[in-house]
């Protein structure tokens, strides 16, 4: 076996044995010294533990053990849904529940004024205990009377079914790569500025109607996307 292959070994036994997700791997310095390699040997392991994506980097804090990542197919369906789906328990914590003027952006996003009211839930997602992103949703509150005087914490779509019988049946979603900004990295007890998923989505319901205008951030040493093509 060549002394990279040696040395990635070594670290997946160290990365399953001692260090739990999120800490961080050794200095490559001092994984040189130790294994009497060259730093471009400790790197290449390095490497292929990263598109294994067991790994991740931070630019100047180092190389972290990466969460076992969650793959999610592009359909619609709910976080709570995709969670249940992989035998993780899914959860919440909220962090604002108001009804606010939907502003321009938001208002345009669902077809209505920018001073009609709409209900802003912004929420911590977790799977089984351990923060998975960070979601804003807005729904027009002439959709939803009495939402803010409900239970918050489980799946936003099984409240919609349930208790005002609307039905999610397509949206238009975009995805690209961004960054954790200290403030979501915090929530989501990340390295700060490390790699993340942007999600941005519009569901429409059984009528056509735009019901909920939702941005997340899912960080991306945990979460990616399956897409099935066709040709």
């Amino acid at each position: 076996m060549t002394k990279i292959g040696q040395l990635t070994d070594h670290l997946l036994a160290l990365i399953e044995t001692e260090l739990k997700p999120g800490e961080r791997l050794p200095a490559e310095r001092d994984l040189a010294e130790e294994f009497g390699v060259s730093r471009l040997t400790v790197r290449r392991a390095v490497d292929r533990l990263e598109t294994g994506q067991r790994v991740y980097r931070v630019q100047g804090a180092g190389t972290f053990v990466a969460h076992r990542s969650i793959a999610k197919t592009i359909e619609l369906t709910s976080f709570s849904e995709d969670m249940r789906g992989r035998g993780l328990e899914p959860g919440s914590r909220l962090l604002e529940a108001a009804e606010v003027p939907a502003g321009a952006r938001v208002g345009q996003a669902l077809g209505i004024s920018p001073a009609d009211p709409v209900v802003r839930l912004c929420r911590v997602r977790t799977a089984s205990g351990s923060p998975m992103c960070l979601e804003r949703a807005h729904v027009p509150a002439a959709f939803v009377p009495g939402l803010l005087d409900r239970p918050l914490g489980g799946s936003l779509y099984e409240m919609l079914a349930g208790a005002y019988r609307i039905r999610l049946e397509r949206a238009e979603q975009s995805i690209r790569a961004t960054v954790l900004e200290p403030e979501e990295a915090e929530l989501l007890e990340a390295a700060p500025l490390a790699p993340a998923l942007l999600v941005e989505r519009v569901a429409y319901d059984q009528r056509g109607r735009a019901v909920e205008a939702a941005k997340s951030i899912y960080r991306g040493d945990r979460y990616s996307y399956e897409i099935a093509i066709r040709r």
